[in-house]
C-alpha cells in the first residue's frame, strides 16, 4: 500500500486518538464524587493528585483508566493495517499507525480541547502506548518506577523512569530492525525512520513539558513528596476506625435490645 492510499486513514486515526485523549478519567471520577480534582491538591487531574486527595483506591482506578486510554487507540490503530507494508518496502504501516495514535492520544490527554487545553501529564497513558509496542520493556520500567516512587517519594522522577527508557528502546529497536538492516536507504525508508522517531520522541517531549513545573521544583529541592507508604497506613487506619465504629454500633443495638427485654 502506498502512502497516498493510506494517509487519510492515518489522519482519521490521529483525530480519533486526540479526541479519545480528551476523555479524562480523573475529572469524570472526581465529578461523580462531587468534587473537582482541578481545584484540589496540586490541581492536576492525574493519578498522583487523585491518590493524594481521594486515596490509593481511587488513584489506582484512575491509573488503570489512563493506561487503558493509551492501550486502546494504539492497539486498534495497529489492527486496522494488520500486516500491510508500505509499497516496495519491508516497513509495516501498522507500526507507524500505532505511534501516530499514541502521540495524538497523549497530546489530547495533556492538551484537551474539551477542558481548555488543561489536562493531565500523560504518564499512565504513555505507559499504555508502550505496553502495546514494547510491552516487556514498558512493564519492567513501570515496576521500576513504582518501586522508585515508594522508596524516594519523588513521583515526577519516577514518571520519567516509566516513560523515557521505553521510548529510547523503541527508537533503537526500530533502527536495528528496519533501518540498519535495510537493503537500501531509499527516500521512503529514511522518511519512515524520521517520522516514526519524531512521534516516539514527541511523546516523551510532551510528558516532560507537562512536568516542567515539577522539573523546576526538583532543581530547587521543593518538589512535593508522593508518600504512598503514608497513604497505605492512612487507608489501614481508616479501615480499622470504620470497623471499630461498626462494632460500637452493633454493641449499641444489642444493648438497646437487651434493655427492651
Amino acid at each position: 500500500m502506498s502512502f497516498s492510499e493510506c494517509w487519510w486513514i492515518l489522519l482519521m486515526i490521529a483525530v480519533a486518538a486526540y479526541l479519545f485523549g480528551n476523555v479524562n478519567s480523573a475529572i469524570i471520577i472526581s465529578t461523580i464524587l462531587k468534587r473537582d480534582i482541578r481545584k484540589e491538591g496540586s490541581g492536576n487531574p492525574g493519578t498522583m493528585n487523585m491518590s493524594r486527595v481521594f486515596g490509593l483506591k481511587i488513584g489506582a482506578l484512575v491509573l488503570a483508566c489512563d493506561i487503558v486510554k493509551g492501550v486502546l487507540p494504539t492497539l486498534l490503530a495497529g489492527l486496522i493495517f494488520g500486516d500491510l507494508l508500505f509499497e516496495g518496502t519491508v516497513l509495516p504501516i501498522a507500526l507507524l499507525a500505532k505511534y501516530c495514535a499514541g502521540f495524538f492520544v497523549i497530546l489530547g490527554h495533556i492538551f484537551p480541547a474539551f477542558f481548555s487545553f488543561k489536562g493531565g501529564k500523560g504518564i499512565a497513558s504513555t505507559i499504555g502506548v508502550f505496553l502495546v509496542t514494547e510491552w516487556y520493556i514498558a512493564a519492567i520500567f513501570a515496576i521500576v518506577a513504582l518501586l522508585f516512587i515508594f522508596v524516594t517519594r519523588i513521583g515526577s522522577m519516577g514518571s520519567f523512569l516509566a516513560t523515557t527508557p521505553p521510548a529510547i528502546f523503541a527508537c533503537v529497536d526500530i533502527y536495528n530492525t528496519y533501518y540498519k538492516t535495510a537493503a537500501d536507504y531509499s527516500g521512503a525508508t529514511v522518511t519512515y525512520f524520521i517520522i516514526i522517531n519524531m512521534l516516539i520522541l514527541g511523546i516523551v517531549v510532551l510528558t516532560w513539558f507537562a512536568h516542567r513545573q515539577n522539573i523546576g521544583r526538583l532543581l530547587s529541592g521543593d518538589e512535593h513528596p508522593t508518600n504512598w507508604w503514608q497513604m497505605i497506613k492512612d487507608l489501614k487506619l481508616k479501615k480499622s476506625s470504620e470497623k471499630q465504629d461498626d462494632q460500637k454500633a452493633d454493641d449499641a443495638i444489642d444493648e438497646n435490645k437487651g434493655n427492651q427485654q
